[in-house]
């Protein structure tokens, strides 16, 4: 999520998009007061950035939808960390989804173009580094491309512990309920069939 925020950050600081609907306020640019733009900085701070707060005046943060990080990655953390046998449950969370990012573009916030590019880079990413950290064999390759990343020396850090699969387990995080949900799982998600090739 942090790397995901970080590019975000590049992409806002060096494309300037104008604001996709007519329902938003923007503050004047102030040239050359320092004072003033120390007190937008604050405001912004204090009132978390949300617009419902009044705190976010500023605009052109749009290129690419943030919103759509989030949820994006939620399904995919859902999707990939929780037992198969909640299909019912993966379902609901993709069309929750679905329905956010929709609700993004039909209110205006974004460009559809920030809403595609938002997808495209977090489940790109996701699927790098489970790839990455899931098929030990990649890891000590010298023909592995993906390690050319710039954050592969993170990676490496983060993952340097792990030597064998990792086991597949969950359970119920309360203690009432019953055993059946405290097994670990048999059939846990497409990444874990790959650790068993």
């Amino acid at each position: 999520m942090g790397t995901l925020y970080l590019y975000r950050c590049i992409t806002i600081y060096i494309t300037t998009l104008p604001v996709p609907g007519l329902h938003m306020k923007c503050a004047p640019k102030l040239y050359g007061d320092s004072q003033a733009k120390l007190q937008r900085i604050l405001r912004l701070i204090s009132g978390g950035g949300l617009s419902i707060t009044g705190s976010h005046i500023m605009c052109g943060d749009l290129l690419y939808s943030g919103h759509t990080v989030m949820l994006t990655l939620t399904y995919l953390f859902i999707k990939e960390y929780s037992p198969c046998r909640f299909w019912w449950y993966h379902i609901c969370c993709w069309l929750l989804s679905a329905v956010g990012v929709l609700c993004i573009l039909v209110a205006h916030e974004h460009y559809s173009v920030d809403v595609v590019i938002a997808y495209f880079i977090t489940t790109r990413l996701f699927w790098w580094y489970h790839t990455m950290a899931n098929i030990q064999t990649l890891k000590s390759s010298p023909h592995n491309y993906l390690s050319r990343s710039w954050w592969n020396p993170v990676f490496r850090f983060f993952e340097k512990n792990v030597q064998t699969q990792v086991p597949c387990a969950y359970s119920w995080p309360i203690t009432w309920p019953p055993s059946c949900l405290k097994t670990s799982c048999k059939s846990y998600s497409m990444v874990q069939s790959a650790r068993r090739q």
